[in-house]
């Protein structure tokens, strides 16, 4: 709904972007920032608004904030104008006047004792939400709150995957520079000594990483949290502002610290002897031992039946499986990364799914119609419904009344909407239970959890003067809108209610955008609009966040995998030059020593993958949706829609592209390369 409004005087305050106070001349309106960024709107644009007496041209002033409307979920959203065009839009006509009365309480606290206090007379109107702060900050925070928790999965990941590289880094140099730690313990220098000389040079590798990701994370947040600044304001600039940024940076560097300095200790394991003359860290027992347990799995190989490429297969097999611990970094980094970049798509293609619908309160349709704002809505609901039946390009109807129960709270009787219907076909998506028969009540998950009612219980339920009447839980449902305060129960929908929802189902060739469109111009009293659009609306913003994030997930996760598996095999390919040169030396090419290197890639590029992937479509959806309960966003349950093609064709064979890819890079410089140094390192 779009609220044409004036500036309100007290609180409640609809603020420009530099955080004043508008006031619109006459023939200047300030729209929402909302629809600046969906429009790409600027100051001096001009907004026709359609009236009963024809268009009226406003001149784009501005764009406001607004503390109650900033959401997508929200039903309606404000424009601001002058008192003079808003009196004279009220006298064209073409609109429904609402009113919207705020309370700010001395003791917040009160706030359902005025709720009571107010639904307990009867000369007041009630057939709108109550609107508390708490549901403010719920509708506000579901999209920002959503991205939030992604871009933390995101950076948990990625965390890991850094972690486990520098590990692998650390012992890789280690073992490149054995036989100068040899020297040095041979000369006498202590092993704190030759430790301490290695930290050194790590400390000042990580305090210069912490600053340069600090300096960078300034720009990078502004970036992340642009579109929450754009609707509520940058936050400003506290102790904790600093502290916090400066807090996680010292964790970061203790943490690798601490795992440089684990690392570190199989200095002390190392031999002189055996780094001098075998280049090992390993001591003369524990080589004998590793040598006796290689022996024990060996296998004997007919290579001999093995000719070309299939020669290459099976030297690059073998190679690969006697050295399966020093090649577990490629599969298990392809994995991590394969979770990172499938769970933020699966999230963003479940909530642009039509299925997602079912999560609003909502069955799957093509048409829904709102039958509220009017002087007699059940005349307007039986107009609508007598005009769908006759329509020929309308296949099916379904019809539901918002009535208002009242039910027993903590400190008396309180106000329970309910939507009454048949509910006999598929609707909602449940968490618990089954649909309401008769007799019989489905409560949403924040009413479930505020009521303190689970499936099977019975709840007393009383209408206006009538006696009070007994129903059962049958199930509970989740539903982000009405802030998630929502129930449905079995029963008539032509009763007398304070509004009245249709869905309906179009027959086949029929366009649901232009049937809406036609009963929407028609019938003043109904707004109806397609039902891909009404979840498209309601959950524009959630979306839009959920894409970025989701691009941002795959981009790093591409970059990670080339970056990790160029870093893993530039390591692989020095210490592997002696074993090289003796494939060289017995007569195989530069091309064929670099398609066995490829091979081994490509091996563990794909294992990592597969892993990965499966692992997202089992404990992932978990994951998430564990996450999501928790933060307390609605929903208790969310099953995840992935897109076949985008979620198990193209990610994997993206990140398995940029694997291959870095390999055939790297290997392709071993075809200048003078063989003749290998053998002699």
């Amino acid at each position: 709904d779009n609220l044409f409004v004036t500036q309100n005087e007290g609180f409640d305050l609809l603020v420009d972007q530099e955080g004043g106070i508008p006031r619109p001349s006459a023939g200047e309106v300030y729209v929402p920032v909302a629809h600046q960024q969906d429009t790409g709107l600027r100051v001096g644009d001009a907004l026709a608004v359609r009236t009963g007496a024809g268009a009226r041209d406003l001149r784009v002033a501005g764009f406001v904030r607004d503390a109650q409307m900033a959401s997508s979920l929200s039903s309606a959203t404000r424009f601001l104008v002058s008192e003079d065009d808003f009196a004279a839009l009220r006298a064209a006509g073409g609109g429904t006047d609402e009113i919207i009365v705020e309370y700010r309480l001395t003791d917040p606290a009160q706030a359902s004792a005025l709720q009571r206090a107010y639904e307990s007379q009867e000369a007041l109107p009630k057939n709108g939400q109550a609107v508390t702060y708490q549901m403010i900050r719920l509708i506000n925070s579901f999209s920002d709150g959503l991205v939030a928790l992604a871009l933390v999965f995101v950076s948990g990941l990625l965390m890991v995957i850094a972690l486990l590289s520098l590990r692998f880094v650390i012992r890789g140099t280690l073992e490149e520079e054995v036989r100068q730690i040899g020297v040095m313990k041979a000369i006498g220098l202590p092993q704190r000594a030759i430790t301490r000389l290695y930290l050194a040079k790590y400390t000042v590798m990580t305090l210069a990483a912490c600053v340069v990701g600090g300096v960078l994370a300034v720009p990078a947040s502004r970036v992340l949290t642009r579109g929450a600044a754009a609707s509520y304001a940058e936050a400003g600039t506290g102790l904790a502002t600093i502290l916090v940024p400066v807090a996680a940076l010292v964790v970061v560097y203790l943490l690798v610290m601490a795992l440089c300095a684990g690392v570190l200790r199989s200095v002390r394991r190392v031999d002189v002897v055996g780094a001098l003359v075998h280049g090992s860290t390993l001591g003369e027992e524990q080589t004998a031992r590793r040598a006796r347990r290689r022996a024990r799995r060996a296998r004997r190989t007919d290579l001999a039946s093995a000719g070309g490429a299939g020669l290459n297969r099976r030297l690059a097999w073998v190679d690969l499986r006697a050295d399966a611990g020093q090649w577990v970094l490629v599969p298990l980094v392809l994995a991590l990364a394969a979770v990172l970049v499938t769970l933020p798509t699966n999230l963003l293609t479940t909530f642009t799914s039509p299925r997602f619908v079912t999560y609003l309160g909502a069955p799957e349709a093509d048409l829904r119609a709102d039958v509220q704002f009017s002087d007699d809505v059940g005349a307007a609901q039986r107009d609508l419904l007598a005009r769908l039946a006759a329509d020929d390009r309308v296949s099916e109807v379904r019809d539901f009344a918002k009535v208002l129960y009242e039910t027993p709270g903590e400190e008396g009787w309180e106000v329970l909407r309910v939507e009454v219907g048949d509910y006999s076909r598929p609707t909602v998506s449940f968490a618990a239970g089954e649909t309401p028969g008769d007799g019989q009540i489905a409560l949403s998950v924040a009413n479930a959890d505020h009521l303190g009612l689970g499936v099977g219980e019975e709840l007393a339920l009383r209408r206006g003067g009538d006696p009070a009447e007994t129903v059962t839980v049958s199930g509970v449902y989740q539903d982000v809108t009405s802030g998630g305060r929502t129930a449905k129960m079995q029963g008539d929908a032509g009763v007398e209610a304070a509004g009245y929802v249709v869905y309906a189902d179009t027959a086949q060739g029929a366009d649901p955008a232009a049937v809406a469109d036609e009963y929407d111009e028609s019938l003043p009293s109904a707004s109806v609009i397609p039902m891909r659009d009404y979840v498209e609306q309601t959950l524009s913003y959630v979306t839009d966040a959920l894409r970025s994030a989701a691009v941002l997930a795959a981009v790093f996760g591409v970059a990670v995998v080339a970056l990790i598996t160029s870093l893993f095999l530039m390591l692989r390919l020095t210490r592997e030059r002696p074993r090289m040169g003796v494939l060289c030396a017995l007569g195989f090419s530069s091309a064929e020593v670099s398609a066995q290197v490829r091979l081994k890639v490509a091996l563990t590029v794909v294992l990592g993958t597969a892993a990965g992937m499966v692992l997202a479509a089992t404990a992932g959806e978990a994951l998430v949706g564990g996450a999501i309960s928790v933060a307390g966003l609605g929903l208790s349950r969310l099953d995840l829609v992935a897109n076949p093609w985008l979620v198990y064709v193209a990610a994997p064979a993206a990140l398995v592209a940029a694997g291959y890819v870095s390999a055939v890079a790297l290997t392709s410089r071993l075809q200048a390369a003078d063989k003749s140094t290998w053998l002699g390192r």
